[in-house]
């Protein structure tokens, strides 16, 4: 079989570096991409080779394809990891790779193509049999009833969607979609979905090799979401029952055979109220989240994914694998815990939660400057437990010992969910962040928490680094303070 010595990844940030360090674990060097502020980046200093790429304009630097073609050349690469967003699911750029005499790390162009448009993936699904929420043209609207959802044919992210539970709000909805889908996907084609209400975003990584053989690793339960885009994911999921899970494995197995998928890929779907799924999209690249099924199941899916794309087969069966305890992920974000709005400047301190059963993915150090040029996440936090409340036991001390100054995070809002007893119960729909919002303290709000912290002769910084609103005494200070005031 062969086996690659150079490897590029053709990203930036915590994916670059996660990458990165399986590819070391293998023994095959690493280059690196970067733009302009991403000079000092810690995938640029952790790689064997790095290369500027251009300013710090994505479509002047990890957009680039013509540049990125260049660095293919002049540093004879093996291969090419595309990571996760930037080109990860662009066939134009995976067919100039393969053309090059490189392999691309993912899944074949035709695969991605059959994927990437939402009205055919649709199609294909319905004849492999896999089951698909009832929609169809926007002119069938009335046939498939309100509430709908209007859907860019090209979206995705969340982006050119919009709600519609009103016949006469229909044409508005469809012109917005529309605009949005051409801004930002270059098409303007829409269509129409059944809403279903309350859903769960349940999603099945698969992993396909070059000689036929497709298997599940399971599911991961993705429905704390804002904006349409995941805030914490779970496995396994705290509702799915084996009957379920079973038979929405072998839809997504069906799903990656319909389109001759190899290597890593996710086949997302809605599970409604009644246990019912329906196939959502597949994702064809490696997913944000696929830390938790690394934690359960014990694989490497990077590791995988070069074995894949080296033409070895999977090397085991559907009935070899096996999930083990609960992992938990949340999302770091530069963004106002309240509105999402993000937020720019100097991490000026950073402290990362340690012990048993934790892992932290990120691309950031202290003296790091945030900005706005790229997505906000900052980092992924991970806890492994061997149930499922330990592990929210275990999630909810490590958000309180995460320390990060200088940027505002979500890390607030984190610490809201995963405090929450819904979450605690597993009532985790992708209503959840509408239902149980966060609601950031007030000023006064504020004062009272640096006022109760010398009622117990703490200091503030102490309260505020615990998060503390509990166990205080309440009593005021001003009675043990004498003529001092705050």
């Amino acid at each position: 079989m062969k086996r690659f010595n150079r490897v590029l990844v053709a990203n930036r940030g915590e994916i670059a570096v996660r990458v990165m360090r399986t590819l070391q674990e293998l023994g095959i060097e690493t280059v690196a991409v970067y733009s302009d502020p991403d000079a000092k980046a810690p995938h640029v200093l952790m790689a064997d080779y790095a290369v500027r790429l251009g300013p710090a304009a994505a479509t002047e630097s990890y957009l680039n394809q013509t540049r990125l073609l260049e660095v293919i050349r002049d540093f004879d690469v093996d291969a090419v990891h595309p990571g996760y967003g930037l080109l990860s699911e662009n066939a134009e750029f995976a067919t100039a790779v393969t053309d090059a005499g490189v392999v691309f790390i993912g899944p074949p162009p035709g695969a991605m193509r059959a994927m990437a448009n939402k009205t055919d993936a649709r199609a294909t699904m319905i004849a492999a049999g896999v089951p698909v929420v009832p929609g169809g043209p926007v002119e069938e609207a009335e046939r498939v009833g309100y509430p709908l959802l209007v859907k860019a044919s090209a979206g995705g992210g969340g982006k050119g969607m919009r709600r519609v539970f009103l016949p006469e709000d229909l044409d508005e909805a469809v012109a917005s979609c529309q605009r949005e889908g051409a801004k930002s996907f270059g098409s303007d084609h829409v269509y129409v979905e059944r809403l279903v209400m309350r859903p769960r975003h349940v999603e099945i990584q698969v992993l396909a090799d070059s000689h036929g053989e497709c298997v599940h690793l399971f599911e991961r339960e993705c429905s704390v979401q804002r904006r349409h885009q995941k805030v914490v994911e779970e496995a396994p999921s705290p509702v799915l029952q084996p009957d379920t899970r079973a038979a929405m494995g072998a839809a997504a197995v069906a799903a990656a055979k319909a389109v001759g998928y190899v290597n890593a890929g996710t086949v997302e779907f809605l599970l409604d109220e009644s246990g019912e799924f329906f196939f959502l999209e597949m994702n064809t690249r490696l997913q944000v989240e696929h830390p938790v099924t690394e934690l359960t199941t014990g694989l490497d899916l990077v590791a995988e994914q070069v074995r894949i794309a080296c033409g070895e087969p999977l090397g085991y069966e559907q009935d070899d694998l096996a999930q083990s305890g609960h992992a938990i992920e949340v999302r770091l974000y530069a963004e106002d815990p309240a509105t999402f709005l993000p937020q720019i400047g100097t991490i000026q301190h950073l402290r990362v939660p340690e012990g048993p059963g934790i892992r932290h993915d990120a691309g950031i150090y202290a003296g790091w400057e945030v900005g706005v040029d790229y997505d906000p996440m900052l980092a992924k936090l991970c806890v492994w437990a061997p149930s499922r409340a330990q592990a929210v036991m275990r999630m909810r001390r490590a958000l309180d010992d995460y320390v990060l100054t200088g940027v505002t995070t979500n890390l607030e809002l984190l610490r809201h969910v995963l405090r929450h007893q819904a979450f605690l119960d597993g009532d985790t729909t992708t209503a959840f962040l509408d239902e149980y919002p966060y609601e950031p303290p007030s000023q006064i709000d504020d004062a009272c928490l640096i006022a109760r912290a010398l009622a117990a002769g703490q200091g503030a910084s102490s309260v505020a680094q615990s998060g503390g609103r509990d166990g205080v005494d309440l009593h005021s200070p001003w009675d043990r303070l004498g003529g001092k005031r705050l």
